[in-house]
């Protein structure tokens, strides 16, 4: 069974930073390309990032290029997304998915207010 875990999410004030990880199971997470989505309040899914199964390729939304950063580490099984100068409109839930199938976790919620 697959399993999509997101967690590091919080509350945290403009400008600062979380860390949100994805341990992943019941697939080839090594083999597996993987992407990052948030969906803000009243919105739809919005694509934030992508990183293929190797790390060779990632690839940013423009609206957080620069700011956020994804990465994995296959022998944990474990997706990352580090997110640095945090904006209020970055609030949202925040999910990680396998890319082909769209199958994602349960979110892990980011507030970014003062």
């Amino acid at each position: 069974e697959v399993q999509l875990l997101e967690s590091g999410g919080g509350l945290v004030q403009p400008g600062g930073s979380l860390r949100l990880s994805c341990a992943a199971s019941g697939f080839p997470f090594e083999n597996t390309d993987m992407s990052w989505r948030r969906q803000a309040p009243g919105k739809g899914l919005e694509w934030v990032g992508f990183i293929s199964s190797t790390s060779s390729l990632i690839q940013y939304a423009s609206a957080v290029k620069d700011r956020f950063t994804i990465s994995r580490d296959n022998a944990k099984n474990t997706l990352y997304l580090q997110m640095n100068s945090l904006k209020p409109e970055d609030t949202a839930v925040y999910y990680c998915l396998i890319t082909e199938t769209g199958a994602k976790g349960q979110g892990t919620q980011v507030t970014v207010s003062s």
